[in-house]
């Protein structure tokens, strides 16, 4: 499930920014690492486990927002003699940093992932390999798994190889940047290549039924002593780059399919409730969407500048609740097998530093790719990482879910009385007196409370603001 992008701009001690820190407290995320794990970390920094080969040579960039420094992907774009594309694709190795069974390993395996909060992020490994020697950072040298990935005239992939290399990466672009570059025709071929595959890309995920969720950006800004939410469209070349690390994850799960052992990451086709809701906050947010238009058709046509279509964009993510891990050996596939979005199959592997699977599927990948049995850290941990994941991924549910209704709830502070026009997206099947109402304006989705009296499932309903707790993450509203 993409993580909802939210971020928060306010003075340092501003009270949301107290509200967020004591919603860590009182979830039990973590405020630093232990000693061992710091001691461990700085000696794999120092003396990491170097490949054989050497693919410093190749001019890899990053593109990523311009304050990040856990860069997980690096890449170089060019065309192939007689037509087509070749992708090279590195992921920071983060294997030739954490021994198994070690320090960092088992704290890795407790957090199993970054989590994001509007104002900070937690990460997954101490900073001095996330944000350091792990990281692909430009100017240095770093272990990857580099993938080299052969594409034809249309896009589809015709060859897949994956190994270990010491890579270079030669610039950190940000989005912003590239996108000027492109538009201007001022970028040299590897990157301007990213729009040309990147469309490529997305119309092969047209035509195979897949559907990416173009997600907008939610910041909160201090307005006049109170609060207020801006959406962020993203650039196009946000997806185009999606669309690469898109590829490189189904050529990953192709290469242990095939191999016949590995973990996909799986999502069944969404429930007809879960469907009927989401046309609900449709109407809800005045977004077109005629019966006998697909809900992929829909997504595509939205324009994430627009602030309905973008609060719009940000509901679409229950749709993809359900997705999880799924081991497999012995050329037993799980079922599902596929990502209902994805279309295809399709595993994590492309983000390292903040996910702990994806340490797993590059081991298996590079094992597939060698004909060979992956190492025994690996096959001993094939069953425990997904349900690891599963509750890694809980947490991190719960703490978006916290973060948006600790926000939620700062943005009506001080509002208590007012009235709202909603409607109402959800009512609970045995108690038809509460459920969940959507704002017209500011976008906000919270509980409303009939109070006996049974709510208007699919219906207008004006509301009435009967709580906003930013300390406690609550907002309520009961019909006006």
């Amino acid at each position: 499930m993409p993580r909802r992008r939210m971020h928060v701009t306010c003075a340092a001690d501003a009270p949301l920014l107290a509200c967020l820190r004591a919603l860590r407290v009182r979830l039990g995320v973590p405020a630093g690492f232990p000693v061992e794990v710091l001691v461990e970390a700085e000696g794999t920094a120092r003396d990491p486990r170097l490949p054989e080969r050497d693919a410093t040579d190749v001019p890899f960039f990053t593109v990523d927002p311009p304050a990040s420094a856990d860069l997980d992907q690096a890449m170089h774009l060019e065309r192939r003699p007689g037509g087509g594309y070749r992708v090279r694709y590195a992921i920071a190795d983060m294997a030739a940093f954490v021994p198994p069974g070690g320090a960092l390993d088992a704290e890795a395996h407790r957090r199993t992932q970054t989590l994001y909060f509007p104002d900070e992020k937690v990460p997954l490994h101490p900073p001095v390999l996330s944000e350091g020697a792990a990281s692909l950072l430009p100017g240095g040298t770093a272990p990857a798994l580099l993938w080299t990935l052969d594409l034809d005239a249309d896009g589809r992939t015709v060859a897949t190889d994956v190994r270990r290399a010491l890579v270079r990466s030669r610039a950190k672009l940000d989005y912003a940047e590239v996108q000027r570059q492109i538009d201007t025709g001022a970028a040299e071929e590897p990157v301007a290549l990213l729009k040309e595959i990147g469309l490529l890309r997305e119309q092969l995920e047209v035509e195979r039924g897949g559907i990416s969720l173009n997600l907008p950006e939610q910041e909160i800004v201090t307005q006049d002593h109170s609060y207020a939410l801006e959406f962020r469209a993203p650039y196009p070349v946000e997806r185009w780059n999606a669309q690469i690390s898109l590829l490189t994850g189904m050529a990953a799960a192709g290469l242990m399919v095939t191999a016949g052992t590995g973990i996909l990451r799986t999502l069944p086709t969404a429930p007809d409730g879960a469907v009927a809701r989401l046309r609900r906050t449709a109407r809800a947010l005045r977004v077109p969407w005629p019966h006998h238009v697909p809900y992929a058709q829909v997504v595509r046509s939205l324009d994430p500048s627009n602030r309905r279509h973008a609060a719009f964009l940000q509901e679409c993510t229950t749709l993809l609740r359900g997705a999880g891990y799924s081991a497999f050996s012995g050329g037993r596939l799980p079922d599902p097998s596929v990502h209902a979005a994805v279309a295809d199959v399709y595993t994590h592997c492309t983000a390292p530093l903040r996910r702990l699977v994806d340490r797993y599927t590059g081991e298996l990948c590079l094992a597939a790719s060698e004909g060979r049995e992956p190492p025994e850290w690996v096959r001993e941990s094939l069953d425990v990482v997904p349900r690891e994941m599963a509750e890694g991924t809980r947490r991190a549910n719960t703490v978006e879910r916290q973060s948006v209704d600790t926000v939620e709830a700062a943005l009506l502070t001080g509002r208590i009385g007012d009235v709202f026009d909603g409607f109402v997206v959800d009512v609970r099947e045995r108690e038809p007196d509460l459920g969940t109402v959507q704002l017209d304006d500011p976008a906000v989705v919270a509980p409303v409370d009939g109070d006996g009296a049974e709510l208007p499932l699919g219906e207008a309903l004006r509301v009435r603001l009967t709580l906003a707790d930013p300390g406690a993450a609550q907002v309520r509203f009961a019909p006006a």
